[in-house]
């Protein structure tokens, strides 16, 4: 596989290939590179994004100093070695596996520490999870649009917890049936439904990242009182999706005007093309695989090896107002913050952004996050 082509990148910023990382070959951008002993800042994207969601951050980054990477991660864009089988073994898309990868990019780039790991989406999990377990290499620590709550907690007593309501079956009653698109996400036919679209890989892109983006005007996130049926259908479609639809024609619906595209500033339609060539190219299925793990419970075991620890780095929290990222889970963000992590400077919430933050408030999201590592 070759690396992405340096027409479609910024100024400064490089693609190459890592070899042997963890079983992987990994697809790196990074920027900063032209001179040796600068400091590491490592980026982690989430779904369904690429290193190349980071494109606007980086040469920020490096123009104050730092040595910016952003690899595709294991199931991404130019990163190979990784099963698209959904049939497949989904060991290598453990949490303690993808922070093993990330830790092999740090290594190969020739950084034992990173100044501080910043994850975006489902990449703030292994974000928050290389700053838990590995305070010495991770010293910092930016989370943008996940919160994260802590490791899961192992029961304390000799009563088992009670069985939680299936809240699955209380979606699906609902007078309106809807289902959890992560889960949705979990099934066999997610990626055969977004990877061949009757809209093609290119709408339906265009669409999903309207319809999470502040751009979707609909777009106007408040707290959930809890874990229920009835909260859970309060939030828009692409979380809580209707029962019968798949992924594909949900965000369908919402699909922008052709005037509202040409207008799009934060996403035009050629670099939305790098994406579209990517994932029309590999399919979704190894980005789908993260959600497995998680929904399947395949990494609860593990993780609660680390019950009760919290992130005691400096951290902040970034995202954007118009995001319903940061309240899918009732109250993660307030444990974030009060428990999770005991050195959460602040929480910022980027007016005129949505769930892409980093895409469509670079200028903001890089004021932040330099303010940030200058002052801790």
């Amino acid at each position: 596989m070759e690396p992405l082509s340096a027409s479609v990148l910024p100024a400064g910023v490089r693609a190459r290939i890592l070899p042997g990382i963890n079983g992987l070959d990994i697809h790196l951008l990074e920027a900063g590179h032209e001179s040796a002993n600068r400091p590491a800042v490592l980026l982690l994207h989430g779904f369904p994004e690429l290193a190349y969601s980071w494109r606007k951050v980086m040469p920020a980054l490096a123009a104050a100093g730092y040595h910016a990477l952003a690899p595709d991660q294991r199931g991404y864009g130019r990163t190979t070695g990784w099963d698209a089988d959904y049939d497949g073994d989904l060991a290598g898309f453990r949490f303690m596996n993808l922070l093993r990868d990330a830790i092999g990019v740090l290594f190969a780039t020739g950084h034992r520490t990173a100044e501080a790991v910043v994850g975006h989406d489902f990449g703030a999990s292994v974000a928050a999870y290389a700053a838990l377990v590995r305070p010495d290499i991770f010293r910092r620590m930016v989370l943008m649009s996940a919160p994260f709550s802590g490791p899961p907690p192992v029961p304390f007593g000799e009563m088992p917890p009670a069985k939680a309501p299936d809240i699955h079956a209380a979606l699906a009653a609902l007078p309106r049936p809807r289902k959890h698109y992560q889960w949705y996400y979990s099934t066999r036919p997610a990626n055969e439904n977004m990877w061949h679209a009757p809209q093609g890989v290119h709408a339906f892109l265009r669409a999903y990242y309207h319809h999470k983006s502040a751009d979707w005007k609909a777009n106007k996130p408040y707290e959930l009182k809890g874990w229920t049926a009835d909260e859970l259908a309060r939030m828009p479609t692409y979380y809580i999706m209707d029962l019968a639809e798949g992924m594909a024609e949900t965000v369908a619906k919402e699909m922008p005007s052709a005037a509202e595209i040409a207008a799009n500033s934060w996403l035009p339609d050629h670099e939305l093309k790098v994406y579209s060539d990517e994932y029309q190219r590999n399919g979704f299925q190894g980005g789908l695989n993260w959600y497995r793990v998680r929904t399947s419970g395949r990494a609860s075991g593990e993780l609660e090896v680390f019950t009760g620890r919290t992130v005691d780095v400096p951290a902040t929290f970034i995202s954007g107002r118009s995001d319903w990222g940061i309240y899918q889970s009732p109250g993660a963000i307030e444990k974030m913050q009060n428990s999770a992590c005991t050195r959460m400077k602040q929480i910022h919430l980027i007016d005129g952004a949505g769930h892409w933050v980093q895409q469509e408030k670079p200028d903001e999201v890089n004021r932040l996050l330099l303010a940030f590592l200058k002052e801790s």
